[in-house]
Formats: structure tokens, C-alpha cells, sequence
């Protein structure tokens, strides 16, 4: 069995420079500070994965629709239905005899469906321009030759898809085996910024914070399965023919709504009226005219949204050092962002009451003020045209005029890992 030096204290890792400068002090030894102020570009390099098939997506320097402080910028996804990766180099450092802090925070501005806002820390045998979702921890023949003195790597950062997974992931990679706790961590989803912070010990237990209040405290010995265990698999023992190895599957309960299909593009104007001429003999069984039916909403996709915000990643020794840039950053600023939020919340709706105004009442206006068949129809069918225009953007989504993508995330250290199967 592994003893404690073993497992706590290799933790060694070439992370890629991010930020380069250390700050000691008496109290924290900050190895890399991030806040995304000006020249953030500089000390970061974006990916060209997925860039080929035109499915590569943009950050933009933002505080995001609604904040505390607009001036507190981090970087935002900024392009629905595409991949994201980003990465950055930081120094390599040694946690042994030391704590090792991780913290950074996250906002969810989209109504997110399917999406990770996670961050990893990994080894520096990666080209960054090309490194990406079907990245590998290391290779092979990396994992054989450098074992010994780069055996370790983590993510960590919540994770949704469906309505059945809110998680908030906290994977260990040791030898070249991903461990993922054993716990059922739960994460925010609101669409307000939080602070995740991840602490590890030198006596391997562990702590976890969402906003600086402690969500899940334990051990590497008991909440991962990374020591070896008192029993070994049997070498005999064959996988049975009907084992499923998918770790996730589909959500079965995110079902297209029932007659979803059946819903026409148009429908046969119900006010059209046969023309008094219209002779069948010679013109054939009238029909009405189609207009746009106001409730169709083209093929029905899973969609998947940018919009999260990435910023204020910290790594340090000092857990009290990450609780002191909490305060300084998100207490201060929350009951400002959600009021912010709040004001945002009532123009959206106060738009869509705008539209449903338009979509319902002209029909009423057309009755009281339109004489005659060929103009009844004619009002009718520019009041539906209102409605389509109204609801462009989200027909255009629907209908796959934006092309599917997967999760946005973003990355420190050389490899993405995440794709649309874990």
C-alpha cells in the first residue's frame, strides 16, 4: 500500500505558465493570480480545435449582462452551439509540505441545457494550439517514462446537462488513472456568479467551498479510490456479454413534447372564404389559402448556449489568503449583481409582454376594423407575419440555421477533456 509521501507529496506538476510571478508573503505564497485585466490575451492562447470545421468558439472581455461591478471583467463564451479552449502557462511548483489552493469563479448567464464550467490543472507536454476535447491526460508512452515524477493532475468546476445532472466535479488523475470523488457534490445553477475553491492538504484530507463556506470536507484515503484496495479484481473474471460501460447516457426524461412532429409550418387561413366565382368545374376543389402557423417552432434540438463568465482563478498555499479575495470581489459585489440581475429580468420580460401584444390583440384589431373578405385576410396574414418576425431569432436556432455544439468550458493546464461523451 502506498504510504502517505507517496501519494501527497509528488504532487509536482509542470502546469503551463499562465501569469508568470510568484508573491510571497508572510502569510500566502500566490503562484498564479488571474483577474483578466487588460493584456489578458497575452497570457492566454486559444485553441484551433474544432476550428477546421468551423465549430470553434469565441471569448469576448466582458463583466457580463448584468454584475456588481462592470468594470470586473473575466472572459465569456460568446458564441452559442460551439466548442471552447483555452489555456494558459503558470509555473511548475511543488505543494509537498504545503497546502494547494484552487479557486475561481463562474457565472452562468445562459439558461444552460448542457454545459461544464470547469478548469483543470495538467502537465505541460501539450501543444496548446491544438490541444482539445479528445486530448489525453499524457500518452502511453509519457505515462510510462514520467510516472514517477509527474503523477498527478485534477478538474474541477460544476457541471449540467438535463435536469437530472447539476454536478460539480472534482477528478484526481494519479499514474495516468482519472479518479473522480466518490461523493455526490451538488453545484449552484442559478445565473448569479460563484466562487468554487478546491483545498488540498498535506495530511491528504480535503476541503471544498462554494463562496467561501464549506460544502464537503474529507480524505484522499476514503473519498477517492486512488490507494490501492485491500482486495484485488479477480483475474479470472470476464465482463458479462450485456455490461454497459457508458458512464452517461441520455436523459430519458427530456422527451420531445408529445405531437411536437405534427405541427405544421403553415395551416389554411380560417377566415379565407371561397371566392362567389369560383367555379370547380373549371378551377377544382377550393382551398384556403396557408398562412404561418404562429405555433410552429421548427425541428425541436437540444440546445446548447454560450454566455458562462470565467474569472478571478487564484492558485496559493493560503486558504485564508482565497477567503480574503471572496470577500474583497463577490461579498461585496453580489447584492449589487443581483439587483442587476433583477432590472434585467424585468426588461426581458417586459419584452415578451411586448410580443405577446402584438401576436394576440391584432387579431381582435382586425375584426374591428377591417371590412371585407380579401382584406380580412390580408391583415390576418401580415398580423402572423408580426409574430414570425417577433420570433426569428428562436426559429433560426430551431431550425439549425446555428450548428450543435458541445460544452463550454474553459481550461488551465495542456488538455480539454470534455466532450459531448464524459
Amino acid at each position: 500500500m502506498a504510504d502517505h509521501d507517496t501519494l501527497v507529496s509528488k504532487l509536482l506538476i509542470p502546469f503551463l505558465l499562465l501569469h508568470f510571478f510568484f508573491f510571497s508573503s508572510a502569510y500566502a505564497e500566490i503562484v498564479f493570480e488571474e483577474s483578466f485585466e487588460d493584456g489578458w490575451e497575452s497570457r492566454w492562447v486559444k485553441s484551433d480545435w474544432k476550428k477546421s470545421e468551423g465549430n470553434a468558439g469565441s471569448f469576448k472581455h466582458t463583466a457580463g449582462k448584468w454584475s456588481g461591478d462592470p468594470d470586473d471583467k473575466g472572459i465569456q463564451t460568446a458564441t452559442d452551439a460551439r466548442h471552447f479552449a483555452i489555456s494558459a502557462k503558470i509555473p511548475e511548483f511543488s505543494n509537498k509540505n504545503k497546502t494547494l489552493v484552487l479557486q475561481y469563479s463562474i457565472k452562468f448567464e445562459q439558461d444552460i441545457e448542457c454545459g461544464g464550467g470547469y478548469i483543470k490543472l495538467l502537465s505541460s507536454y501539450v501543444n496548446q494550439k491544438k490541444f482539445g476535447g479528445d486530448t489525453p491526460y499524457r500518452s502511453e508512452f509519457l505515462n510510462h517514462l514520467l510516472t514517477s515524477f509527474i503523477p498527478f493532475s485534477l478538474m474541477f468546476g460544476p457541471d449540467i446537462c438535463g435536469s437530472q445532472k447539476k454536478k460539480l466535479h472534482l477528478i484526481l488523475s494519479y499514474q495516468g488513472q482519472n479518479y473522480a470523488v466518490k461523493k455526490d457534490l451538488q453545484c449552484e445553477t442559478d445565473k448569479l456568479t460563484h466562487f468554487y475553491t478546491f483545498i488540498l492538504r498535506p495530511d491528504a484530507s480535503y476541503s471544498l467551498w462554494v463562496d467561501g463556506r464549506e460544502r464537503e470536507s474529507g480524505s484522499m484515503y476514503t473519498d477517492w479510490d486512488i490507494l490501492p484496495t485491500r482486495k484485488i479484481k479477480d483475474v479470472n473474471a470476464k465482463k458479462p456479454a450485456d455490461w454497459d460501460d457508458r458512464e452517461y447516457i441520455e436523459d430519458p426524461n427530456d422527451v420531445k413534447p408529445e405531437g411536437y412532429d405534427s405541427i405544421p409550418a403553415e395551416i389554411p387561413d380560417p377566415k379565407a372564404k371561397e371566392p362567389d366565382s369560383w367555379d370547380e368545374d373549371e378551377d377544382g376543389v377550393w382551398k384556403p389559402p396557408k398562412i404561418p402557423n404562429p405555433a410552429y417552432k421548427g425541428p425541436w434540438k437540444r440546445k446548447v448556449k454560450a454566455g458562462s463568465v470565467f474569472d478571478n482563478i487564484l492558485i496559493c498555499d493560503d486558504p485564508e489568503y482565497a477567503k480574503q479575495v471572496i470577500q474583497d470581489i463577490w461579498a461585496k459585489n453580489k447584492e449589487l449583481e443581483k439587483e442587476a440581475f433583477e432590472e434585467a429580468e424585468k426588461v426581458r420580460l417586459a419584452k415578451e409582454e411586448e410580443m405577446n401584444y402584438y401576436c394576440l390583440p391584432n387579431f381582435v384589431l382586425v375584426q374591428f376594423f377591417v371590412l371585407g373578405s380579401f382584406a380580412d385576410e390580408v391583415c390576418i396574414a401580415l398580423s402572423y407575419d408580426v409574430c414570425r418576425k417577433l420570433n426569428e431569432p428562436e426559429r433560426r436556432v430551431n431550425e439549425g440555421e446555428e450548428e450543435e455544439g458541445v460544452i463550454d468550458m474553459i481550461e488551465i493546464g495542456s488538455d480539454i477533456e470534455r466532450s459531448t461523451e464524459e
